[in-house]
């Protein structure tokens, strides 16, 4: 597009490494204030999405299936999933989000106070244009996991 200046490639990994540094600084305070490590809650984040096989999770998530197991346990015993049988394959395990879990990672986004007073800086369309930028840049990590 002319006129447009460039912007080097290593600047905005910078940018991008800074802006993820800064959400999830404000994610992991934010789940601590619903007594949970930021590891629970990306997991409960990503059950939002759908209930999920622990193997599944744990790629995910990049941690081994050992830590996820206790994290998973850590969480059903507040209630927050469960475990129940995968629809497609007996021998597996699918772990859901409860309500309580939903209202945890509900109450988790209202309290990321940083990110919300950035988001809120930006215009309706500016939005949109992060947005679109976002996904059309991560469309296809998304697609993977």
């Amino acid at each position: 597009m002319p006129g447009t200046p460039s912007v080097d490639k290593a600047r905005l990994m910078e940018l991008l490494a800074v802006s993820l540094r800064a959400y999830y600084g404000d994610f992991t305070e934010a789940a601590a204030s619903e007594n949970l490590t930021a590891s629970q809650g990306k997991t409960l984040s990503v059950l939002r999405q759908g209930p999920a096989a622990m193997r599944v999770l744990a790629r995910t998530l990049s941690c081994d299936a050992s830590n996820m197991t206790g994290i998973i346990d850590r969480l059903e015993k507040r209630g927050l999933v469960h475990r129940e049988p995968s629809p497609t394959d007996r021998r597996v395990k699918n772990v859901v989000l409860t309500p309580e879990g939903e209202r945890a990672v509900d109450a988790i986004r209202a309290n990321m106070h940083a990110t919300l007073a950035g988001l809120d800086a930006l215009d309706d369309a500016e939005r949109a244009t992060l947005h679109d930028l976002l996904s059309r840049t991560f469309e296809a990590a998304t697609a993977e996991s």
